[in-house]
C-alpha cells in the first residue's frame, strides 16, 4: 500500500518540475550546433535475381564416317550357248529358259545357237582345238570325255557342284559321264536323260489277246508275243508288223544293241577299260538275239536301211506295232501335227510303254542324253556357271524336260508327278533304275565310231547283203574284227 503512495508522490513532483522550467527565462547562450542536412539522392538499384535455368550443353565429338560410293551398275555380260535340236522346237524351248534367267539377271544376255547332230562333232572339236568355243555347250554324254581331253572344258569346283545339290542330286548313270575316268575332275553337269523302252500299240495287244506285262517280261515271252502278232498280221487280223528297228544308217547303232548285250551278261569293255569284251560268249548271245528279231520276220524287210526317225515314222503311221525308243515319243503323241507331233493318230490314241524285256542277266536300258559344259575360253565363266546352275534347278528341269520330251537329269525333278505319275513318262522314269552308260574315257569317241562302222556291217550280214547269214559264225567273226580295231584305239588313245 505504501508503494502506491510513494509512486503517487513522485508523479506530483515530476509535474511541478516541468512547470517551473517552463516559466523561467532562459539565459542567452551562443551555441555551436552542427546541422546535418539530409539530401534525397536518386539511386538506381540493380536487383540480381537467381533464376533456376536448365542448360543443354552440346558436346562436339570427332567421328570418322566412311562414305560408300554409289555402286556401279552390273557389267553387261553376253553369253553364247550351243545346243542340239532338242525337241520339236529347239530354240523355243531354250529361249524359254533364257528369258526366265535374264529376268532374274537383267545384265546378262544369252544367245543360243542350234547345231545339227550331223555336223556338231566337227564344229565342237574344231572349237576345242582353236580355243574359240562358246561360253556354254551341250554335249552328248559319250562326247564329254573326248572334248575334256582336248583341254577345252573348265572343271566345276566342289563348291559349285555342292551348290547344285551334289552328285547324288543327279541320275547316277548320267553323273558318271561327267567325270572322265582317272581325271578327278567334274567337267560337265547332267542336263537331261534319254533312256529307252518299248513303245507299243495297246489296241493290237488286246486284239491278239496278249497281256503286256507277261508278253514283255522276258526275252522268251517277248519272242513268243512277236510271233503271235506276226501270225495275226499274216492273217489280216492286224494291220502292222510286230516291230521295227533301224539298221546301219542310224547314229544309234551301238545304243540299240547295248541293252541286249547287257541283258545277256556281256559288256563293251573290261573293268580297266583297256580292252574290248563285246566278243565274249555272253555278249555274242545278246547280239544274236537282237539280230534274230529281223531274221524271224518280225520287222519290215526294208527296215534295216532306215534310221531311228524313219522307223519311228513307221510306228506313228501305223505300219509297225512296236518300237524301242525314248521319252520324246510321249511328247510327239501329245503334240498336234501342225506343231510337229502326231496327236490324234491311231498310234497316239493307243500308245503304251513297257520296259525292255529282261534277259538272262536282268533288265537293262541305255541311258544317254546330254550334259552341260563351260568352256575354258569363256570370258565370263562365273556367269556361265551360274546359268548352268539355273538349268540344273528343279523348276527349269521340269519345264525344259516337258518341252523337249526328255527326262530330267535331276532326281528331284524326275520324281515330280508330271513325270513319275504319268502313264507314259512314268515307265521311262522307272527304266532309269535299270540304266547303264558307257565308261567316260577320252578314247570313247573314236571307239564308238569304229563300233558303229562294224555293227553297220553286221546289219548288212543280217540282211543277207554279204550272202547267207549264219549267226553262229558271222556274228563272232564280225565282233572279233571289231575288237582288234577297238583295242588298237584304246592302246593309242589311252583313257
Amino acid at each position: 500500500m505504501w508503494r502506491k503512495k510513494v509512486y503517487a508522490l513522485l508523479g506530483v513532483l515530476l509535474v511541478l518540475s516541468f512547470i517551473v522550467t517552463a516559466c523561467a527565462k532562459p539565459t542567452p547562450q551562443v551555441i555551436e550546433k552542427k546541422v546535418v542536412q539530409t539530401q534525397v539522392v536518386e539511386k538506381k538499384v540493380v536487383e540480381t535475381k537467381v533464376v533456376e535455368k536448365k542448360v543443354i550443353q552440346t558436346k562436339v565429338v570427332e567421328k570418322k564416317v566412311v562414305v560408300t560410293p554409289t555402286p556401279k551398275p552390273p557389267e553387261e555380260v553376253n553369253l553364247k550357248i550351243w545346243i542340239m535340236p532338242n525337241g520339236p522346237d529347239p530354240l523355243g524351248a531354250i529361249n524359254t529358259e533364257i528369258k526366265a534367267y535374264e529376268k532374274l539377271h537383267p545384265n546378262v544376255h544369252i544367245k543360243a545357237e542350234v547345231l545339227d547332230w550331223g555336223s556338231a562333232w566337227t564344229k565342237i572339236t574344231t572349237a576345242a582345238t582353236s580355243g574359240e568355243g562358246p561360253d556354254i555347250s551341250q554335249l552328248g554324254t559319250t562326247w564329254v570325255a573326248a572334248i575334256a581331253a582336248m583341254g577345252a572344258l573348265r572343271p566345276f569346283t566342289s563348291d559349285e557342284v555342292a551348290a547344285m545339290g551334289g552328285k547324288d542330286n543327279f541320275v547316277a548313270a548320267s553323273w558318271q559321264t561327267c567325270n572322265p575316268v582317272g581325271s578327278g575332275y567334274t567337267v560337265a553337269v547332267p542336263w537331261f536323260v534319254d533312256d529307252r523302252a518299248l513303245v507299243y500299240r495297246s489296241d493290237v495287244m488286246k486284239k491278239v489277246g496278249l497281256d503286256p506285262d507277261k508278253a514283255f517280261a522276258t526275252w522268251d515271252s517277248f519272242d513268243a508275243a512277236l510271233a503271235k502278232i506276226k501270225k495275226a498280221h499274216a492273217a489280216g487280223d492286224v494291220s502292222c508288223d510286230p516291230i521295227g528297228f533301224p539298221g546301219k544308217n542310224d547314229w544309234n547303232v551301238l545304243h540299240n544293241f547295248a541293252p541286249w548285250v547287257w541283258g545277256a551278261g556281256g559288256d563293251m569293255l573290261n573293268k580297266g577299260n583297256t580292252a574290248a569284251v563285246f566278243n565274249s560268249p555272253k555278249a555274242i548271245k545278246g547280239f544274236k538275239f537282237y539280230a534274230s528279231l529281223y531274221t524271224k520276220g518280225y520287222a519290215p524287210k526294208d527296215v534295216l536301211e532306215l534310221n531311228s526317225a524313219q522307223v519311228e515314222g513307221l510306228f506313228t503311221s501305223g505300219k509297225i506295232c512296236s518300237v524301242i525308243s525314248g521319252p520324246w515319243m510321249i511328247k510327239g503323241s501329245r503334240t498336234p501335227k501342225d506343231k510337229g507331233g502326231w496327236a490324234g493318230s491311231i498310234a497316239a490314241k493307243n500308245l503304251a510303254v513297257h520296259e525292255i524285256p529282261a534277259g538272262p542277266s536282268g533288265r537293262f536300258t541305255f541311258v544317254g542324253g546330254s550334259d552341260l559344259t563351260v568352256w575354258r575360253s569363256s570370258k565370263h565363266q562365273k556367269e556361265a556357271v551360274d546359268f548352268v546352275k539355273y538349268l540344273a534347278g528343279k523348276e527349269s528341269q521340269i519345264r525344259y524336260g516337258l518341252n523337249i520330251g526328255m527326262l530330267p537329269a535331276v532326281k528331284e525333278a524326275l520324281a515330280d508327278p508330271k513325270f513319275k505319275d504319268d502313264p507314259g513318262y512314268g515307265v521311262f522314269v522307272k527304266a532309269v533304275e535299270h540304266g547303264k552308260s558307257y565308261p567316260a574315257i577320252a578314247a570313247w569317241g573314236p571307239l564308238e565310231s569304229a563300233m558303229v562302222k562294224n555293227l553297220g556291217s553286221l546289219w548288212d550280214d543280217v540282211a543277207g547283203v554279204n550272202g547267207t547269214f549264219d549267226p553262229d559264225t558271222v556274228v563272232p567273226k564280225r565282233l572279233n574284227a571289231a575288237k582288234k580295231e577297238v583295242d588298237a584305239i584304246l592302246a593309242a588313245g589311252g583313257q
